[in-house]
């Protein structure tokens, strides 16, 4: 289902969600993310320090941007293998609507980048790769697009990836922050929160096709050269998302609605159905069970404890398991 989006007082917030909607008078498409609680228990589960949750909460928006596109049941994977403070970021997407996200990194180093003021979240990943599978399952042959990261920004490395893997002119905007609240008589609590819009060129009227598509050479005589970046539609589109403020993405009390409504009403965008996002993990005591029955017996044996038991804990969630040595085989 799709609609136009139009002024309303009562737009309902919501969160955990991600919105796709289309410009048509740009030629635009594109999605709004609303993370709350699901980027809070992530984030909290680990207990990481400020700027790492910050770094991480990026990649998680952008990640349900990306993995909410898919069109079938499959997975989306963002990595980051890096030389900087957190050196690996994986966050997992299983269609329809399942993400979970663990960072590793070095304590010292990230408190010694927040000490020099350095703790930027560009400057956390430093030196490396980030690459995006696609994962359409058993069946089917896997996708990976790799750019390489230099200290650069989450949503500069997106822009790319486009630019190199899919051709698509693209721009992203992410957002990440902390809400505190107080309650009577009690300490204050904080949440955090995360929020991104993506927004993509996607020409469909003849002469923006043409101005796309053609080689100078296949053009009519006497044809400019027409970069996609260089259209009218794509710089005003491009000009209006780049005026969107970290808080607007982040704010409980602003619905995606309502901020689409403020970039394009007077182009006109229409919003499909929501997709929702959960925090859930695919760990399981079986699906580890059967991983550890891979391993040799000499390294099993290395695994077990002085009590005979063998101890998994999950990267993602945090969840323990506790194995017998005799179930391993």
């Amino acid at each position: 289902m799709a609609g136009p989006v139009s002024y309303a007082e009562d737009w309902e917030s919501r969160d955990d969600l991600v919105i796709p909607f289309a410009v048509e008078g740009l030629d635009v498409r594109g999605r709004v993310v609303h993370l709350g609680p699901v980027v809070d228990q992530i984030l909290k589960r680990h207990a990481y320090p400020a700027p790492v949750s910050r770094l991480l909460g990026e990649a998680i928006a952008l990640t349900s941007l990306l993995g909410t596109a898919l069109k079938f049941e499959g997975r989306l994977i963002l990595q980051t293998k890096t030389d900087g403070p957190v050196d690996l970021i994986v966050v997992d997407y299983q269609a329809p609507d399942a993400v979970r996200a663990y960072a590793r990194f070095d304590a010292d180093k990230v408190a010694a980048a927040e000490a020099a003021q350095a703790a930027k979240p560009g400057a956390l990943l430093g030196n490396g790769i980030l690459a995006l599978t696609i994962d359409q399952g058993p069946d089917m042959a896997r996708y990976q697009g790799i750019v390489e990261l230099d200290g650069a920004s989450l949503e500069e490395v997106a822009h790319r990836y486009f630019a190199q893997s899919e051709q698509i002119p693209t721009f992203v905007r992410l957002a990440v922050g902390e809400r505190f609240e107080r309650q009577a008589g009690g300490a204050p609590a904080h949440h955090w929160r995360a929020g991104g819009v993506m927004i993509q060129f996607l020409p469909e009227t003849g002469e923006r096709i043409i101005a796309r598509d053609l080689h100078p050479g296949d053009a009519p005589e006497g044809t400019e050269p027409h970069a996609p970046s260089e259209d009218d539609a794509w710089v005003e589109a491009r000009a209006l998302v780049e005026t969107v403020e970290d808080q607007e993405l982040i704010d409980p009390a602003i619905a995606p609605e309502r901020l689409l409504y403020r970039l394009f009403h007077e182009r006109g965008a229409r919003v499909f159905d929501a997709q929702p996002l959960v925090d859930r993990c695919r760990c399981s005591r079986d699906r580890l069970k059967g991983i550890l029955g891979q391993f040799s017996a000499e390294e099993v044996s290395d695994m077990t404890l002085e009590d005979g038991r063998i101890t998994v804990t999950c990267e993602f969630c945090s969840t323990t398991y506790v194995y017998e040595r005799e179930e391993i085989g």
